[in-house]
């Protein structure tokens, strides 16, 4: 129960440092985006459009907190727990969208570079620095930005808007002293490159918990030598471990098992194996035990693939 609170809280603590966040960042944003078309800077616009993506991000996070909440039900046995995933999957292509719409901004702009207000440029971008380092702060202080995969994406979306705000107070200082124009097109290019590297991590590692792939923080060999070196157990097969969201991990196999244990033992058996697996990150587990005399088929991965090309030999 300890664990499921502890979960319960950093949900509330992300949730309110999400909710700071998108009230802060969609507000300068707007701020921001007015300043870029009056000025005509396009590292400002740029940087407006990335701080969209963030508080597009912030706002489905947000979203898929409040859905995530939502009990399980017949047709959601899971819950809502996935529509964070989706959320991080949306966010991750929106920013690759934005990211390939600057190039070909600046890519006009290289060519011929128009004027711009270099002082009001410098003033707005100064004050986005700050708003961005606060919000940093905010979501780093108050949220998890490790373990959760939407507040991880809000995050690098914020981290990214940071360095954009650098850019553009640069370009803005190169444009004001040297009169070098194409400054503001090339700060543009450096925080569509970051926004590009941060929609690429984003999507993939979202993908991948779509994919029921293996957690990044769970180690295969060590959940197998756990389980097979706990007494009682004499092998296990048919292992599936999976993410249902972010800091949910999920395990399922089979269990071969002495034929001389009691079901108490077995009971025993189980709460060991559930135990020792909590402490390696993974919280929902279910095991089938089954007789050494009547053994399912023993491959370590599951079969389904195997059957499948059985099917096809046998036509």
């Amino acid at each position: 129960m300890g664990h499921d609170h502890g979960h319960d809280h950093t949900h509330g603590a992300n949730k309110k440092a999400l909710l700071i966040s998108f009230i802060i960042i969609t507000g300068y944003m707007i701020i921001e985006a007015a300043g870029g078309f009056i000025t005509n800077s396009l590292a400002l616009l740029s940087d407006a459009g990335h701080m969209l993506s963030d508080s597009i991000s912030l706002g489905v996070g947000l979203l898929a907190f409040t859905l995530g909440e939502k009990v399980a039900n017949y047709s959601k046995t899971y819950g809502y727990k996935r529509f964070e995933i989706l959320a991080a999957v949306f966010n991750g292509v929106t920013l690759l969208l934005i990211s390939i719409y600057i190039f070909y901004e600046a890519f006009q702009r290289f060519t011929e570079p128009p004027e711009v207000a270099s002082t009001g440029m410098l003033i707005i971008a100064s004050i986005g620095l700050l708003v961005n380092i606060l919000v940093a702060w905010i979501l780093m202080r108050g949220g998890d930005t490790e373990e959760n995969l939407n507040l991880r994406a809000a995050f690098l979306h914020v981290l990214g808007d940071l360095l954009g705000s650098v850019g553009a107070v640069t370009a803005a200082l190169l444009i004001m002293f040297f009169g070098w124009g194409w400054a503001d097109p090339l700060a543009s290019v450096i925080v569509a490159i970051l926004v590009l590297i941060s929609g690429w991590r984003v999507t993939k590692d979202a993908v991948h918990v779509l994919m029921e792939g293996t957690p990044k923080n769970v180690n295969l060999d060590d959940i197998i030598n756990i389980m097979e070196n706990v007494s009682g157990i004499l092998s296990i097969h048919d292992l599936h471990v999976w993410s249902i969201t972010s800091g949910k991990n999920a395990l399922s196999c089979h269990a071969v098992v002495d034929g001389g244990l009691s079901i108490q033992d077995s009971q025993n058996l189980l709460r060991k194996i559930e135990h020792e697996l909590e402490h390696k990150g993974i919280g929902h587990v279910t095991i089938q035990m089954e007789n050494k005399e009547h053994p399912h088929d023993d491959s370590l991965l599951c079969q389904i693939d195997h059957e499948s090309s059985h099917h096809q030999h046998d036509h």
